[in-house]
């Protein structure tokens, strides 16, 4: 019977690898949890829409039909045009984003330097912002004509004031402590601002860039709208003016999914600037 007995630091060396195999599968399961929620979520509101379609209480020429959507897409991705929109407004949403966002994000952390510039230049920030940028959108139609430069601007014009804004404030909500400890050991305002304030306000200016993810699609889409040859608010305009309406939820499809994409990427950059 000697021969049966499991030593007592056999049985304890199994316990810590069977307790974290335990953990990692748990760990992996809440992981998968949220997603799996979200995709039936998703198929869920489909089949729900495609029955009522096809019972007939919700009209297909009003609301349109899943599986007519996806035939839609489908036939648009082999003939290569939905492809040629969707670059389109990645292009106009990201650039119009990367100028808008770093332009105000800069004025906006520079303005911690000079209180009085702040001061006097707090008037018309307000009332810029107070304007609606779309307001807008025929001037920059004018002054840079029917191109993409004309999109980029309208989303760069959406996107400055918001960072402009948000980033200011991220200064002011900076620990003032930290400010006061670094001028009481004679640091200058320059080296303040590098040391402190900056670093203080990156993850405001990290929740603005995600911010702006959806004003710059709105700027390059309502360009598209008013004066373009090609994007998907392009595709959408037309596409709705015909009463094509899968063709218009492909395009706005199309546009959920780059946002979504574009917000990963932005997670990512988030995650690498947390301390």
């Amino acid at each position: 019977m000697a021969g049966t007995t499991t030593p007592a630091s056999a049985v304890g060396s199994q316990h810590p690898s069977h307790a974290q195999g335990v953990s990692t599968a748990k760990g992996l399961g809440a992981q998968l949890r949220i997603p799996a929620y979200q995709a039936l979520l998703v198929i869920g509101m489909l089949l729900t829409w495609e029955l009522l379609v096809r019972s007939g209480v919700a009209p297909v020429y009003l609301y349109g039909q899943p599986s007519g959507i996806l035939e839609k897409g489908i036939a648009l991705m082999r003939e290569g045009e939905l492809f040629v929109h969707i670059g389109a407004t990645a292009f106009e949403a990201i650039v119009g984003f990367a100028i808008g966002t770093t332009l105000g994000s800069a004025v906006g952390l520079a303005l911690w330097l000079s209180d009085t510039v702040a001061r006097i230049l707090r008037p018309l920030i307000v009332a810029i912002n107070g304007v609606p940028k779309i307001a807008l959108a025929p001037l920059v139609i004018v002054w840079f004509g029917v191109d993409m430069g004309a999109k980029v601007a309208i989303a760069a014009s959406l996107t400055f004031i918001v960072a402009l804004i948000s980033v200011y404030q991220g200064t002011q909500e900076v620990d003032q402590d930290l400010v006061k400890l670094m001028r009481s050991l004679g640091a200058r305002p320059l080296t303040i601002w590098r040391k402190v304030i900056v670093p203080g306000a990156t993850p405001w200016i990290l929740a603005t860039m995600r911010l702006n993810i959806g004003f710059a699609m709105i700027g390059a889409v309502v360009g598209e709208y008013i004066s373009a040859k090609k994007g998907l608010g392009y595709f959408i305009y037309n596409a709705g003016a015909l009463y094509d309406l899968n063709s218009v939820f492909v395009g706005i499809f199309c546009l959920m999914v780059l946002a979504l994409v574009l917000d990963v990427v932005l997670l990512k950059v988030e995650a690498r600037f947390k301390w």
